[in-house]
Parts: C-alpha cells; sequence; structure tokens
C-alpha cells in the first residue's frame, strides 16, 4: 500500500493513522464545534491536555502565562528534539453550520465565533502525526523526544511570540509548522525562500481619570452640576480621534508597496454609558502586518505620536502595551526538501464524491449552475517548494522576502523548521472564473467531515513520515541545523539572530476584553452582543 521508500518505522505509523482515521474524524469535530476565540480557548485546551496525558505525554498547563497554551513532552530515551503544535481558536463573527448554506451554528449568535482556516483540522492534524511518530519510536526503538505545544490566539499571533520570549523553545533540534492551503499557487507543497512576514499589534488605552479639571478655570457660576458644566470630552473621543485621525494618515505611514496591512478593533467604548459623565476609559487595538521590521517600527512611531496629541486633545491619559510582535520567516531548505519528498510519496490529498455533492450543493444556494467540477482542481496536485517560490516572487517586488502574517514564524529562529501546507476544501467553477465566494462557504466545509477530513488527514501523514527521517537519518538533521547555523550566523545568538521582540518577562494579554462565551442566568451568551434580526 504504501511507497517502498518508506521505512518500517514509517509504514507502522502510517498503518496506525489509517487505523484510527475515523477516532481522528470524531476529535476534528469536536474541536470545530467548540469553536472558541483567541485567548478564550478553555474546552479546546483542555481536551487536548487531556488526551496528550493519556497517550503518556507530560503536560505543563498555563505556559509563559497563557492559561489556554501548554507543552506537552514525551521522550523515548537520547535522541532528536522535534516540536510541533496544536492551534484551535476560532474567529468572532464567522458561525457557521456544516451545512450547504449560510446558517449560524446552533444555538450561537450570527456574531459568535466560528473555525475560518480551519485550525480546529490544523490542530488535529498536527496532533494525529506526533502521535503516530510516538507509536513507531515505541514499536522500532527510536530514541529522541517528542515536545508538542499548545498555542492559542494565533489569528492575534498571539502565543508564539510569548512563548519564544519565555525560553520554551530553547534546545529544539528541528520543528514542523502545518497550516491549511492559503494560495492558490501552494495548495500542497512548503515555503521556500519567502515566507511569512512580521506580524505587531498594539492596544492604546484612554482613559479620563480627573474630567472635573477640564475647564476647571471657566466660571459656571454657583452652580457646579455636572449638568451645568462643560464636560471632558473622555475617552470615546480619544478612540474615535484615535480611528478617524490614523485611518487618514495611513496612506502616509509608508510607501504604497510591500502589501502592507493595518486593521483596527475596538474592544472597549465608554463604558457603555449614554449618562452625562465623560467616558471614562476607551481602547483601540492596531494590528500590522508588513515585510520588514522597520517597516512595523516606522508605522507604531507614527500611531504612538498619534496617541499622545490625542490623549492632550481630550483630556485623556493614554497606555500603550503590545499584543505581539513577530519576527520575520526564517526559511530553511533541507526541512522543505525532506519533507515535500516524503508528500511527494504519498501523494495530493484527493476528495470523494460526497464532498463533490457538497460543493455542488453550496453552488445550487448561490445560484450557480451545475457542474461536475465543483471543486479547484489545485487542490489535488502538488506543487514543488521552487514552484510555489516562483509564483510568490511574480508577484512581489524583488526586495521583499516576507508575505501575509503567521506567527510560526517565531519557531524558526531557535530550530529549523519547516512550514507545510496541504489543501483545504476550496470551491471551484468552470464557468465562472474569479467569482468570489462568501466565507459561510468556505466554512461549512470545514466542518463537514468528506470536505474536511483528505486535507488534515494528509497532513498528518506528511508530519509522521517526516519527523521519523528527521530521528532516523542524522545526516538530515545535521544538514537542517548547518544551514540553519549559516543563515543566523552562527545558530541561536549569531551575528544574523533574530532575539525574541518582547521581553523575556512579557506578560501575555489574556486579560483584555476579548470576544468570548459567558454564562448568565440568561444562559450560554455571545459576550460581545447579539442583533436582534
Amino acid at each position: 500500500m504504501w511507497n517502498d521508500e518508506f521505512s518500517d518505522a514509517q509504514r507502522c505509523a502510517l498503518d496506525w493513522l489509517n487505523e484510527r482515521q475515523a477516532a481522528f474524524s470524531k476529535d476534528h469535530k469536536t474541536i470545530w464545534d467548540f469553536q472558541e476565540p483567541s485567548w478564550r480557548e478553555y474546552r479546546s485546551s483542555r481536551w487536548y491536555v487531556e488526551r496528550l496525558r493519556s497517550e503518556g505525554f507530560t503536560v505543563e498547563e498555563g505556559t509563559a502565562g497563557m492559561p489556554t497554551a501548554f507543552r506537552a513532552e514525551w521522550r523515548n530515551g537520547d535522541g532528536p528534539v522535534l516540536a510541533g503544535y496544536a492551534e484551535y481558536d476560532a474567529v468572532p463573527g464567522q458561525s457557521q453550520e456544516a451545512v450547504p448554506y449560510q446558517q449560524p451554528r446552533k444555538g450561537t449568535s450570527r456574531l459568535a465565533a466560528g473555525h475560518t482556516d480551519p485550525h480546529s483540522a490544523l490542530g488535529i492534524g498536527a496532533l494525529a502525526g506526533f502521535l503516530a511518530t510516538k507509536r513507531a519510536m515505541e514499536a522500532h526503538s527510536i530514541p529522541g523526544t517528542l515536545v508538542f505545544f499548545g498555542e492559542p490566539a494565533e489569528k492575534m499571533c498571539g502565543s508564539k511570540p510569548v512563548h519564544a520570549a519565555h525560553g520554551y523553545y530553547d534546545g529544539l533540534d528541528a520543528a514542523i509548522s502545518f497550516h491549511p492551503h492559503s494560495f492558490p499557487a501552494l495548495t500542497n507543497g512548503c515555503f521556500w525562500e519567502t515566507t511569512s512576514a512580521p506580524y505587531w499589534s498594539r492596544i492604546y488605552t484612554f482613559e479620563c481619570p480627573d474630567p472635573e479639571t477640564w475647564q476647571a478655570d471657566i466660571s459656571s457660576g454657583e452652580i457646579t452640576h455636572i449638568h451645568a458644566i462643560a464636560r471632558a470630552p473622555g475617552a470615546i473621543d480619544a478612540v474615535c480621534l484615535m480611528y478617524t485621525n490614523s485611518k487618514m494618515m495611513k496612506e502616509s505611514i509608508l510607501p504604497h508597496t510591500g502589501s502592507w496591512t493595518i486593521n483596527e478593533f475596538i474592544p472597549i467604548a465608554g463604558q457603555a454609558t449614554a449618562d452625562n459623565f465623560a467616558p471614562g476609559i476607551g481602547q483601540i487595538q492596531y494590528s500590522m502586518r508588513a515585510p520588514s521590521l522597520d517597516m512595523c517600527h516606522s508605522a507604531f512611531e507614527i500611531l504612538d505620536r498619534n496617541a499622545d496629541s490625542i490623549a492632550a486633545m481630550t483630556h485623556c491619559t493614554v497606555k500603550k502595551e503590545w499584543i505581539t510582535k513577530t519576527r520575520p520567516g526564517l526559511p530553511n531548505h533541507v526541512m522543505a526538501e525532506t519533507t515535500f519528498a516524503n508528500f511527494k510519496r504519498l501523494g495530493a490529498p484527493q476528495w470523494g464524491e460526497d464532498a463533490v455533492r457538497f460543493a455542488q450543493d453550496v453552488h445550487k444556494t448561490l445560484g450557480l449552475p451545475e457542474t461536475t467540477e465543483p471543486l479547484l482542481p489545485n487542490m489535488m496536485k502538488l506543487t514543488s517548494p521552487q514552484e510555489a517560490e516562483a509564483a510568490f516572487r511574480e508577484q512581489l517586488p524583488p526586495w521583499q522576502k516576507h508575505y501575509a502574517a503567521d506567527d510560526y514564524v517565531d519557531y524558526t529562529w531557535h530550530a529549523p523548521t519547516v512550514r507545510l501546507y496541504v489543501a483545504r476544501p476550496t470551491l471551484h467553477h468552470p464557468e465562472a472564473p474569479g467569482y468570489r465566494y462568501p466565507a459561510w462557504a468556505r466554512h461549512a466545509m470545514a466542518g463537514y467531515t468528506a470536505c474536511i477530513d483528505p486535507m488534515w488527514s494528509r497532513a498528518s501523514q506528511v508530519i509522521t513520515t517526516t519527523l521519523l527521517d528527521l530521528l532516523t537519518k542524522p545526516a538530515v538533521l545535521e544538514a537542517a541545523q548547518a544551514e540553519f547555523r549559516e543563515r543566523t550566523g552562527g545558530g541561536v545568538g549569531g551575528s544574523r539572530w533574530i532575539a525574541p521582540l518582547l521581553p523575556k518577562d512579557f506578560r501575555a494579554p489574556v486579560d483584555y476584553h476579548w470576544p468570548e462565551y459567558v454564562e448568565t442566568p440568561r444562559g450560554s451568551e455571545w459576550s460581545m452582543g447579539n442583533v436582534r434580526d
């Protein structure tokens, strides 16, 4: 059944995965059903912790001050220390049932969270690959250590820079990062030279602690009641001014090149009061993707200056706190070649009739004509790292070596790391090239077993065969580490190495007003509010 080039240990791992396909499929649906957003993945992380402990891993919970993060380790004697991870955060406003029409998850608001990339499948694919590797190591007496991290809040690039700053990636020999595909020219393959870009995010908290001192030198007669005096502008005005002024200045922040972006989120606006009191607190978060660290630094210098000026205008104080700061990705050709070689032996994932029917039903819902080919053909093809690199280079300026963003990049500066992409189910209509599908259609397919299982199950196979190569072929691991040392100018601490950008004592940003589910006497609710339909 398996390619003759696979070792006995690799075939053992692959057989083990096949035998447990249905069980892992149920596991994926469990995480998908939790649909918990960034920093609030309580049930999801608890599920992983309990599962890993039941599989013989030693698990540290709440790593680096993050309640929904963990580090799991299983050791089988002296040998390489190999790492991977699960992500499990969902995205607010994307609740969708696994049906071929738009419908929020049962019992949830349409504003609630849902899995988009989907991280539910990312995590299960990685977990299955590591557990299969453990099985083969036991059966074939292969020494080494497996380290499996729980990485919350990837949508904010949240946990990995914190883990890195707190030293959790120290001592790793290699790491594997897996993600469902997100680029048409890289459906099944690995990054080569162009990798993910830095992502920086900062929250600005405006407060109006002394509203009574606003215009205090202007006489208001003998009546000093709050209704008879000028009210301080306060924190809502500060947030509004920060939003509008920074938005108007956006095109002047950086040159119009490099596909950089800045996005905003307002967690708090004025303590929900419409009374005559000056709004006491407001917050606005800015998140930036940019090809270089210098570009990130320049943009936040301007945002910081805006915040200072606006605080003075609105009679507020301002506090500036980092949410995250990631480094640019560091490629590793040896890791990419080793991983893709296994992918070639396994072949691209394939989708069956049930998945095709589901995709056809989505097309019917959208009013598109019937087609026998409702899925993107590239989903079932491999793309070599070199081919993918050429496609990237066609759309990027020559100087730009980093694109989009993901916090896996922080692994790359502590050990040779591969970025593996496996195709997720993607809609396509031959008669409607360029048609833009609504987000709910992608999300629905991510929860439908026949659509999503081929993706994560193939990823688990690529992961385990690659881990076993690294464990049993010292020359491969040494070559990957030699390349890492060359690219960093000597390894960790080398002349070209970039240290974590957050301080060693960085406090994880878990206590802000992030969207979440809450329990009240009214039952379970989405904390960011509902809309009356």
